[in-house]
């Protein structure tokens, strides 16, 4: 997630900072003797500050702050339009539209997304009709419907491919790259609050079998019913995942190894094949590598002892 927030702070850097050197570069050049130099300086240096700003904080920077950014470049898009020389000027101002849309879109949730788009389209179109030059509507509508539906678009999109990105194919619940980043920061809060944790792992008792006598359909359809029922007995807060083949892992936050066996009992209850489970609670200093390590201890312990 860390990793996923530095790389849109910094593609938001590029952003200002291309957006500051055509400001600077059409400052130097003005088409017209109406063109706001001035105004266009200003724009240059404030684009280059905040994206130098941004470029070193990029690991630091929240969510809110990069929707106010985002809503601060619709803001001066807005404010760019409003200045403009030339009808050709307001309607050049489409593609840096639709580049803020985009990004909105797809690092943003999709309520958020909307909302940037509405901002970005107010903005820009109120300072268009505050513009001295006229004439510019006829293209200034497809330039705000195309804004419009890219970003719907790509939203939709994004979520789609996180969705699936995240789950598990086979069972829909988290696969082993979604569970262990979601896992982690159930892990940060637990160390910073001392709240307790729970690991668990979940193996299938003899599952080669009954792919071998049934066949690979029936094992698949076996994965899916028990994640279906297990599901449908963890709390909200608890997050099963796949972990491959036939073994499943649970983190249970809030929960201690005793509460977490009171949730595995129910589980145990809700289908009758069988499965072995480890069970590690969190400690301080650990890591995720560390509590999975003990839960997979105590999977084995108890494999062993049922031989």
């Amino acid at each position: 997630m860390r990793a996923g927030r530095s790389a849109a702070a910094r593609l938001l850097s590029l952003f200002y900072a291309l957006s500051g050197a055509l400001c600077a570069f059409s400052a130097s050049r003005p088409m017209t003797s109406r063109t706001p130099v001035t105004l266009l300086w200003v724009l240059a240096a404030v684009g280059l500050l905040v994206a130098a700003s941004v470029w070193i904080l990029a690991r630091r920077l929240g969510a809110v702050a990069q929707q106010v950014l985002v809503a601060g470049a619709s803001v001066l898009t807005g404010l760019l339009a409003w200045r403009s020389a030339t009808a050709v000027g307001i309607v050049g101002l489409g593609p840096v539209m639709i580049a803020i849309g985009l990004y909105a879109a797809w690092f943003s949730t999709p309520a958020a997304a909307r909302a940037q788009a509405v901002l970005l389209v107010a903005a820009a179109t109120a300072g268009a009709v505050g513009a001295a030059p006229g004439g510019f509507a006829s293209a200034w509508v497809p330039v705000v419907v195309a804004t419009l539906v890219l970003t719907e678009v790509l939203g939709r999109l994004a979520v789609s491919l996180r969705a699936a990105a995240a789950t598990d194919p086979l069972t829909g619940v988290a696969n082993r790259r979604a569970w262990e980043s979601e896992a982690e920061r159930s892990l940060a809060h637990a160390s910073r609050t001392g709240e307790p944790l729970t690991v668990a792992i979940l193996d299938l008792d003899d599952f080669k079998e009954v792919n071998d006598s049934e066949g690979h359909g029936a094992g698949d359809a076996l994965l899916r019913d028990l994640a279906h029922r297990w599901s449908a007995q963890l709390r909200r807060a608890d997050l099963l995942g796949r972990y491959g083949g036939d073994e499943f892992v649970l983190c249970l936050p809030g929960t201690d190894p005793q509460g977490a066996t009171e949730i595995l009992e129910r589980l145990q209850a809700s289908h009758e094949f069988g499965w072995s489970v480890g069970v590690a609670g969190v400690r301080a200093g650990d890591t995720l590598r560390t509590v999975l390590d003990r839960a997979d201890e105590d999977l084995y312990r108890h494999k062993r002892a049922d031989r």
